[in-house]
């Protein structure tokens, strides 16, 4: 359902601000459709990511454990992270699942695609459920994360959302997204 008065504006240059490894800070000059003057506009470049819901045989769910420098608190999650360049979506909720968890499944399925912040980022993230996830080997962290692996029952998701213990929004984007497809069925 598109709009029929709210048109496109035309990004005229973009100037890169910052290389931040992970992501990039740009400037662009926009003209607007309306009155055809240019806007500086800041956004954040960055690759696509990925998140995925590992669920066990027994269903649970797969949560992650991890430090996180920006809120500077432990935060509760599922297994998620960057798209390597040229590498396909699926492939890397894969690598992320076994990586981060230690965990594996040949069972991955797209719950779909979000736009993280379309005001400020230009990439998308790709998230997957991972059904009859199996321990298959150990936990392989870089250097700088640290996750430890909490089995959720698939029952307790919605409450861990409401009450917040669950607090970073992709992550209940995406379970929010699995919870609605799961009652649906």
């Amino acid at each position: 359902m598109e709009s029929e008065s709210i048109k496109p504006w035309k990004r005229k240059k973009v100037k890169q601000i910052a290389d931040c490894r992970v992501f990039k800070v740009c400037e662009s000059t926009s003209v607007s459709p309306s009155t055809a003057k240019e806007h500086p506009f800041f956004f954040i470049e960055s690759s696509d990511w990925v998140n995925v819901v590992p669920v066990t045989p027994a269903n649970e769910v797969v949560c992650i454990r991890q430090f996180r420098h920006g809120s500077e608190k432990i935060s509760l999650e599922i297994p998620g992270g960057l798209v390597d360049p040229g590498e396909d979506p699926v492939a890397a909720a894969s690598r992320e699942c076994l990586e981060e968890t230690g965990y594996s499944t040949d069972e991955l399925v797209s719950l779909g695609v979000l736009n993280p912040n379309p005001a400020i980022f230009s990439n998308d993230l790709h998230t997957f459920v991972a059904m009859n996830a199996k321990p298959v080997a150990d936990i392989s962290n870089t250097a700088t994360e640290y996750t430890e692996v909490q089995l959720i029952p698939m029952e307790q998701i919605s409450d861990l959302l409401v009450s917040g213990e669950i607090d970073h929004a992709l992550v209940a984007a995406t379970l929010w997204r699995l919870l609605y497809l799961l009652q649906s069925n």
